[in-house]
């Protein structure tokens, strides 16, 4: 199944955000170490994957076609507008008026999506319609077994 996106809704500026108690002792993913017993600051997370609240939006995956970066199926996307599509950069992209999330190629005047599943094919852009809805930022991944939203 190739990777799609469903809408989920736009960044808002004015939300209420909250912040989160954030240790910044890094947390080993190997032998375990003792733990700090003090906080040192609040993560607000929304402030964190949000820079541009006015071009920020949100996007749920769908499909495995971007699994080789880290987006799996159900993932949320936090995608900016006001970012350059640049070769490289995963963006949301409509081709031929259906949206979908890949990685940017350029080769010379010649612009690919390729996906980072190679079960799929490189989506050459020329001659098809195609517009740039924004590049990926954030991807929000549930682990297994965490509650659904």
């Amino acid at each position: 199944m190739s990777l799609t996106v469903s809408w989920v809704g736009r960044a808002d500026a004015a939300a209420v955000t909250h912040s989160l108690p954030f240790f910044s002792s890094a947390v080993r993913a190997g032998f375990p170490s003792p733990a700090d017993d003090h906080l040192d600051t609040d993560l607000d997370l929304h402030r964190h994957v949000v820079k541009r609240p006015a071009s920020t939006y949100f996007v749920r995956a769908e499909g495995d076609s971007m699994i080789g970066d880290g987006i799996h199926h159900g993932d949320l996307l936090v995608v900016d507008r006001s970012l350059d599509a640049l070769s490289g950069r995963i963006i949301v992209v409509a081709v031929d008026g259906e949206l979908t999330v890949k990685r940017l190629e350029r080769v010379g005047q010649r612009a690919h999506l390729r996906a980072s599943n190679s079960a799929y094919p490189l989506i050459p852009l020329e001659g098809r319609e195609s517009h740039v809805w924004g590049v990926v930022t954030h991807v929000l991944h549930s682990l297994p077994g965490a509650p659904l939203p």
